[in-house]
């Protein structure tokens, strides 16, 4: 076995009075693919600088082999004082060889960067692939990489899984994204209350085997407790203290007591529960023939879709390809060049967005929940507590009054679920959700939004979160050409094969055992006087329906009534049941009516 290259060996670190790193090590040698994985806030990029030399900790050793070529990738770089991304890269070789120019160069064009771009005006994933080259163009012996996926599209993500993998570097990452940390690694590190725990095997095995740690520590923590109580059983009705034997006992017992209270528990769970509106109509967007252009370049060609209540559609492809353009033209933010979008009925949106704008930096976390009015957060028709509310999300009491400008990543990523999983909705809207979050905030979002009855709306890079939640991708094929497939990521790639569809065919919709509804008619003669009459009082007849809906959800929401008048229960569960079909058919009659009208008048 070859000897480590770097060492961090009782690594100790306090911020305030809380100790945040308590005898943490870490060991990497030469070809080691080691994962860094923890909670939000347990320490990880901490960690990660101080085995850059970045930050001296309180207590402990880091030890690197003298001549050793270390390279840290920051989840925020810092472009400070270079005109150009090629001199940001250049900046990080050990000299000035041509050979080392022409590696920094090969990477940038690799990376779709030319060299000349100014680094103040990149965007997020700009300044990733830049990073990223700065990293990898000295070809180091160690590689600490901080989020290396962030902001980056699934080509990107897949190059980079590519590259790593060719490379002799030592490699520590600390990631969200499964799937990378699955392919690459084959050693797993958890930080985990302050000290580090070694598996030796790939991210694949982690999650048994911490599920196994955390039971045995439960099962250790009962022991020790169940040990006190006899310990304090024979205190109060034994044979008296004040023998020397005797007085040992009783200090065994204060030093077990001791040993319980400083115990850390594990780390509470994020609570997510979404405050679901009622149902929108079964019909939440149809887009026909939808055309959207920026000049000369064609985003969105001649994109037809419907998407049904219920359904989870992702939105994939590289950076620049429209993917928000197209999620926008789908939920009527923007209008199509041509084509037209039609949105269903009673729908109430919340939106997740990617950078996180809808932040003000200057309020309170309290206020940012709570809007500034008041102590409470309405969650689901109940009112609680905002520090209450807090706690779900995993913040303490003492950060109510934190400004949001000075939250980590992470953080500001667990204050954004709370805000959108706290606003009642029946469409969800989410661009790059998993930025930032945890891996165990990860597995209860996709549980949350599984549970979730509304429809998902879904722009993500994140290829093992789209094929545990999506129910369709909706896939760029080039030249504005978007491809819905059904399933998740893998699906895709399955139905793809080989050769990708030919960008002029559009794929018919499939939904697993679900029939596709028919594309609305395009009649070529006029409006029957029954069509025109239904299209005049449809929209009547359809409010009336979903306020008798709304009138008997209310009287199935008496927690008391199956108990007291089975048969009024049975009644009005029978009648939601035919009027939420009635209401789908009117809506989808309405809508097919509505298309053929402005056909006519355009034609």
């Amino acid at each position: 076995m070859a000897p480590p290259l770097l060492t961090l060996q009782d690594i100790s670190l306090t911020f305030g009075t809380a100790p945040l790193l308590a005898g943490a090590g870490i060991a990497v040698s030469a070809g080691d693919r080691v994962c860094l994985v923890g909670r939000n806030g347990s320490g990880k990029s901490t960690l990660l600088r101080i085995a850059a030399g970045l930050i001296q900790p309180d207590a402990g050793r880091r030890f690197a082999q003298p001549g050793a070529t270390i390279r840290y990738l920051p989840q925020e770089p810092d472009f400070a004082g270079f005109a150009t991304t090629l001199e940001y890269v250049e900046a990080g070789l050990p000299d000035a060889a041509a050979s080392d120019h022409y590696r920094a160069t090969y990477l940038l064009d690799q990376l779709g960067l030319t060299g000349h771009e100014d680094p103040a005006r990149l965007s997020g994933g700009e300044a990733r692939r830049t990073a990223l080259a700065r990293v990898l163009a000295p070809e180091p012996d160690i590689l600490l990489l901080d989020e290396p996926t962030n902001h980056l599209d699934l080509p990107g993500i897949e190059w980079l899984e590519q590259e790593l993998a060719n490379l002799r570097s030592g490699i520590v990452v600390i990631s969200h994204d499964r799937r990378l940390l699955e392919r690459l690694s084959r050693s797993t590190v958890w930080l985990d209350r302050g000290v580090t725990r070694v598996l030796d095997q790939g991210f694949a095995q982690f999650e048994a085997w911490r599920d196994q740690v955390l039971e045995q520590e439960e099962t250790d923590r009962h022991k020790l407790g169940r040990k006190i109580v006899m310990e304090e059983d024979w205190l109060r009705y034994g044979v008296t203290a004040r023998r020397k034997r005797n007085q040992k006992r009783l200090g065994d017992l204060h030093a077990l007591r001791k040993k319980h209270k400083e115990q850390r528990a594990a780390v509470g769970k994020v609570t997510l529960n979404a405050a679901e509106a009622d149902l929108s109509g079964r019909l939440v967007a149809v887009a026909e023939g939808v055309t959207k252009a920026y000049g000369d370049r064609v985003v969105v060609r001649d994109f037809s879709t419907r998407i049904i209540r219920g359904d989870r559609v992702g939105i994939v492809g590289r950076n620049g390809a429209g993917k928000t353009t197209l999620l926008n033209l789908l939920t009527g933010k923007q209008t199509a060049d041509s084509g037209e979008v039609k949105l269903g009925t009673n729908l109430f949106e919340v939106e997740l967005d990617q950078r996180r704008e809808t932040l003000d930096p200057a309020l309170t976390l309290s206020q940012t929940l709570t809007g500034g009015a008041g102590d409470t957060v309405t969650v689901n028709g109940v009112n609680r507590h905002v520090v209450s509310y807090m706690k779900d999300f995993l913040f303490g009491p003492e950060q109510a009054n934190t400004p949001v400008g000075v939250l980590s990543g992470g953080e500001r990523g667990r204050l954004t679920l709370a805000r959108a999983f706290a606003t009642p909705s029946n469409l969800m809207v989410l661009d790059e959700p998993t930025n930032d979050l945890d891996l165990e905030t990860l597995e209860l979002l996709q549980e949350r939004l599984a549970e979730y009855s509304g429809t998902v709306l879904l722009v993500s890079h994140d290829r093992d979160f789209l094929d545990r939640v999506v129910t369709s991708v909706i896939a760029t094929e080039g030249d504005g050409r978007w491809i819905e497939y059904a399933g998740g990521y893998s699906d895709m790639l399955a139905q793809r094969g080989s050769a990708r569809p030919a960008p002029e065919a559009v794929a018919p919709r499939a939904r697993g055992t679900r029939e596709v509804d028919p594309a609305p008619r395009q009649p070529n003669r006029k409006m029957s006087f029954k069509d025109k009459h239904a299209l005049e009082t449809l929209p009547g007849r359809i409010t009336d329906m979903e306020k008798e809906i709304a009138r008997l959800n209310r009287v199935l929401s008496d927690g008391d009534l199956y108990a007291r008048q089975p048969a009024k229960f049975a009644e009005a569960s029978k009648a939601l049941e035919a009027l939420h079909a009635e209401l789908a058919k009117a809506e989808e009659q309405w809508l097919e009516l509505e298309m053929m009208r402005e056909a006519l008048e355009a034609g």
